[in-house]
């Protein structure tokens, strides 16, 4: 049986919802303002593709393939990234609302979100090693048996990460991040 492989297409304000996107492989092509709001998107390959814009809220993503994939601006509510294929899972976010969604156990090293809403965002037991949150709100994400080392929270708000249940060598954070990293211990800190 021959996969389905498309290459270098642009894809502007389909709602996927009733145009089926067929499964296969999507190479170097772009999606912008297009809704796949809880759409099945399992058995796709993404490579080298760009999302503006785009609802994919509640997208099933079961064994869906995300290789080096730039989303912007995007919704993206309650996606359950750890249920992805995790073979050369590579992307970035930027402007992105991702709460509600699920990075348990995944390799993410050096992913950066940048402007994103990243509320009850569950990272436990991810690999963050130099990751970046630039300007992110971390608003009750579970940082449990994560790897941090060397990630970047100087301008992510609202953390709450316990350093003695998270490796942290080497993150940097600002001083204004301390109460974030001391929740825990219910001090107050003026």
């Amino acid at each position: 049986m021959i996969k389905h492989f498309t290459e270098g297409e642009s894809f502007e304000g389909v709602d996927f919802s009733k145009d089926v996107l067929t499964q296969g492989e999507y190479d170097s092509c772009s999606f912008k303002k297009c809704r796949l709001a809880e759409v099945d998107l399992r058995l796709i390959t993404f490579s080298d593709c760009t999302f503006e814009e785009c609802d994919l809220s509640m997208a099933k993503i079961r064994n869906a393939a995300f290789k080096t994939v730039s989303f912007k601006g995007c919704k993206m509510l309650g996606l359950r990234f750890d249920e992805c294929v995790t073979m050369l899972l590579s992307f970035s976010f930027e402007n992105c609302q991702l709460d509600f969604s699920s990075f348990f156990k995944l390799k993410m090293k050096s992913t950066i979100f940048k402007n994103c809403n990243l509320r009850e965002v569950e990272f436990r037991e991810a690999d963050l090693t130099n990751a970046r949150f630039e300007n992110c709100d971390l608003t009750r994400a579970l940082f449990e048996n994560t790897i941090l080392q060397g990630a970047d929270f100087r301008t992510a708000s609202n953390f709450s990460i316990d350093p003695e249940s998270n490796k942290i060598k080497k993150a940097r954070f600002l001083g204004s991040g301390l109460p974030g990293l001391l929740d825990k211990y219910d001090i107050v800190i003026e």
